[in-house]
């Protein structure tokens, strides 16, 4: 297939494009810098120059392509204070993408998130596929939610489309996402530390695993599908702190929920919630089979604590 990727030069998407072209794939991705079209290039990808906002792009791009895997969303306004209008932004591409595959039966996937899905139990893919009530005027992450809600609805329009759900831990050598903000806590800070009892589970996949993920799904899963990307069904907060600690040398500590806020700012509000998540019907649909290191072997393996002071 010739695919168009989003984000193909972030995190998840420098890992997605090589799975997809070791497949035999043509890969065409969105390059806003650069450094990203660069960087496509050497991966063996076209290029194509624009960002999340350039509709008519978006638009042109994937009415050429066989299929679209839609991986960016802007995280530097989201997590800035901005989380509404990044959604509303995802969404516009969501809706160009649907414009442009309408009646087609091509696959679009798109990346989506777990956490807090359904804190205190294990969500699974049949968790959170009901809309919002008519009516209903989401912010903040239900505004996300309520797009991979619209993604899934395409398949009303004749679009083979799939909602991947991913961990807030997509972890991996030379990430510097929400792990390595828990590590450069725990250095500033001189403790590592997590919330109450640290009982709460974050689940988790190796970025290997989860590209590995996304090419199945392009070339396989139904139409209106709900995947989950997840490889550990939960892992303790206070096991994450522990071998922080141990590879810091740093004594692992408490902080009480209503302190939490003044020691982690911003990770505090992800970092205390409880969010396993299971991969069983992903794994039975699709056939996927995670095999590179979980999260707390990935963090013993030490490159999160080089990165961190390089």
């Amino acid at each position: 297939m010739r695919v168009f990727v989003t984000g193909a030069s972030g995190w998840i998407g420098s890992a997605v494009v090589p799975e997809l072209i070791g497949a035999g794939h043509q890969v065409v991705g969105l390059a806003r810098s650069d450094a990203s079209a660069g960087a496509l290039t050497e991966a063996g990808a076209e290029v194509v120059r624009g960002t999340l906002d350039d509709l008519d792009t978006l638009r042109g791009a994937a009415a050429e392509s066989d299929g679209v895997i839609h991986l960016a969303f802007k995280h530097d306004i989201a997590f800035s204070g901005g989380f509404d209008a990044a959604a509303d932004a995802d969404r516009r591409a969501i809706d160009t993408f649907g414009e442009a595959l309408a009646g087609s039966d091509r696959p679009f996937v798109l990346a989506s998130g777990l956490l807090g899905l359904t804190p205190g139990r294990i969500a699974t893919e049949q968790d959170g596929r009901a809309g919002a009530s008519p009516g209903a005027h989401p912010s903040g992450p239900a505004k996300r939610m309520a797009n991979a809600h619209a993604a899934a609805a395409l398949a009303d329009r004749g679009i083979r489309s799939s909602v991947l759900r991913l961990p807030p831990t997509v972890h991996g050598d030379g990430d510097h996402g929400f792990l390595s903000a828990v590590v450069a806590a725990a250095r500033e800070k001189g403790v590592s530390a997590y919330i109450g009892d640290g009982a709460n589970r974050w689940p988790a996949v190796h970025r290997s695993d989860a590209a590995h993920l996304f090419r199945l799904a392009l070339e396989n899963a139904p139409a209106g599908s709900t995947l989950h990307a997840v490889a550990d069904e939960g892992v303790p907060i206070r096991s994450v702190a522990e071998v922080i600690g141990r590879h810091l040398d740093l004594p692992v500590t408490s902080v009480s929920p209503e302190d939490a806020a003044g020691h982690f700012t911003w990770l505090a509000t992800f970092l205390g919630l409880d969010s396993p998540a299971s991969s069983a019907y992903t794994r039975e649909l699709l056939g996927w089979r995670p095999t590179q290191p979980g999260l707390l072997d990935d963090l013993d393996k030490g490159h999160y604590f080089a990165t961190a002071s390089a």
